[in-house]
């Protein structure tokens, strides 16, 4: 799979060399190209650094790894607004919440809401917002990797979201279609406020015996 990535920090790195290994091509591009020629660089001979406006023809996958408030520019950098990323699929990991309080950024809706408005005809999945760059690849035993929870409205963009997690050693649960987005953003923000209060969040979570459920 062709995998592009809109985005050249420490998560987009990760994921390439994650993704790289696991088989795929890699395109990257962002704001500046000596940045995404250095993110490339770090990922290896599988990731290329491309023009903005050459990514979304290339690509099998879009994948969006910048800050929250970059979301529109950086779709809007390779054609979003003008129907380039009709019919690709679209994975979201942005997190629109403030890091010191957790709350959430948007007064309403969803940054998984805002990327389908921008990229009209694509099909958006919210997916690895939930986990930072050093959580991959996870090399332990399925029975014990991480679960990524994700949404979206097409079905066959999630099953591509879930195999590239399978990628990275993690398990994908769709938990609905993207109008489940702002819950799952929120979700990273109760993390957020459970880490500031000095607490593990796993620690915050009931454990759920799936066999009495």
């Amino acid at each position: 799979m062709t995998i592009a990535i809109l985005g050249t920090g420490n998560l987009a790195v990760t994921l390439g060399q994650a993704w790289a290994a696991a088989g795929h091509t890699l395109l990257l591009t962002g704001r500046d190209p000596s940045r995404a020629e250095e993110a490339a660089h770090q990922i290896g001979p599988a990731a290329t650094a491309v023009n903005p406006g050459d990514l979304a023809a290339r690509a099998d996958v879009l994948v969006v790894a910048v800050a929250w408030e970059g979301l529109e520019a950086a779709l809007s950098l390779v054609g979003g607004p003008s129907g380039s990323l009709a019919g690709k699929t679209v994975i979201d990991c942005t997190n629109p919440v403030d890091y010191a309080t957790g709350e959430m950024k948007p007064p309403s809706g969803s940054a998984a809401a805002l990327a389908a408005r921008t990229a009209p005809g694509a099909f958006v999945v919210k997916a690895l917002h939930m986990y930072a760059g050093a959580s991959w690849p996870y090399p332990g035993p399925q029975t014990s990797a991480p679960v990524v929870a994700i949404c979206g409205d097409e079905p066959a963009a999630l099953d591509r979201a879930a195999a590239l997690i399978r990628d990275l050693g993690g398990r994908a649960a769709v938990v609905g279609g993207l109008d489940a987005a702002r819950q799952l953003e929120e979700a990273a923000g109760f993390v957020m406020r459970v880490v500031a209060a000095g607490h593990n969040p796993r620690q915050a979570v009931p454990d759920v015996d799936l066999g009495r459920a």
